[in-house]
């Protein structure tokens, strides 16, 4: 059974059923409770959303993939966010005075509400799909949701305006997250998640730990910092870099970290689900790092051998 961030009729349901329409799905009321039941056994993975085009980082993901128990991501989706205006049978667009949504929908549909509905407050729920529900109550005192159009369909809810985004082109990526253990295999278009502690916060801690990726030619695609939790102004980093753990330029980075860092969590290296291939510059590709590794071997032959010892 797969788990999802719920409830049903959000863009994490409408993202599971786009990789797995058949499949026996729960959903969960947050995002932590969704990671927790991979972490019990309920689930055999569970899909939760992790980046926005728009708004960015997902922090409830970001925190709960890097502070709890081990857990791998072992697929990512890209879904296109649009979002629609639903309302009871009847009502109409001019008439709406109350709108309920999600806080992320709220944001990316701030200045087509300004323009349209400027007499109508927006008020911040749980999710699109929870506001969905409330409006379809008759005796809400909500007019309007904003959310997906699966919701507005479960709800029976009458789609007064669709596509309402600021920005035609967002996208929402989800993952998703397995219990912790070897990466699926390299596919040549991937991309690996870590999660990097710094001992302490000091003159080009940063610095230090973004070289050991420029120093190897590995592109970073997303980087976060989040709070430990542990004091005030103590960061950890989330980062996405392009490329697969079985890459030797992402190995080496990765060893690098591990030697800067207090701690570095690996959250998996997965199919990037955009297809694009990450490009190697001259010195960077996986020939070049083979080559230099016999380059070694042939002048210290016990090179590799005290290596895999360490």
């Amino acid at each position: 059974m797969l788990g999802y961030f719920g409830p049903q009729g959000t863009f994490t349901h409408q993202a599971l059923i786009s990789i797995a329409p058949d499949a026996e799905a729960q959903a969960f009321p947050s995002v932590m409770l969704a990671l927790d039941a991979v972490r019990s056994g309920e689930t055999e993975a569970s899909l939760v959303p992790i980046e926005n085009s728009v708004e960015g980082g997902v922090t409830a993901t970001l925190d709960n993939l890097a502070m709890g128990a081990p857990l791998t991501i072992v697929r990512e989706v890209l879904l296109p966010v649009q979002f629609s205006l639903a309302v009871r049978a009847g009502t109409k667009t001019k008439d709406v005075r109350r709108v309920l949504t999600h806080p992320h929908a709220a944001a990316q549909c701030r200045t087509w509400v300004t323009r349209h509905l400027p007499h109508a407050s927006v008020t911040e729920g749980g999710s699109t799909a929870a506001a969905a529900a409330e409006v379809a109550d008759p005796d809400s005192q909500y007019d309007a949701a904003i959310c997906a159009r699966i919701a507005a369909e479960l709800y029976g809810l009458t789609v007064a305006v669709d596509r309402i985004a600021d920005n035609a082109k967002a996208v929402t990526r989800f993952v998703l997250v397995g219990p912790a253990g070897a990466p699926p295999a390299r596919t040549g278009h991937d991309k690996t998640t870590v999660v990097a502690y710094m001992y302490k916060d000091r003159p080009g801690a940063l610095l230090e730990i973004l070289e050991q990726f420029a120093g190897r030619g590995v592109n970073l695609c997303r980087i976060e910092s989040r709070p430990t939790k542990a004091a005030l102004g103590d960061y950890c980093f989330s980062i996405d870099v392009d490329g697969h753990v079985a890459d030797p330029r992402i190995r080496e980075a990765l060893k690098g970290l591990h030697r800067v860092c207090k701690k570095v969590v690996y959250l998996g290296s997965y199919e990037r689900a955009d297809g694009v291939v990450p490009s190697a510059t001259r010195g960077f590709t996986d020939e070049d790092f083979y080559d230099a590794d016999l380059w070694l071997e042939n002048i210290d032959p016990t090179a590799s051998t005290r290596s895999e010892e360490a």
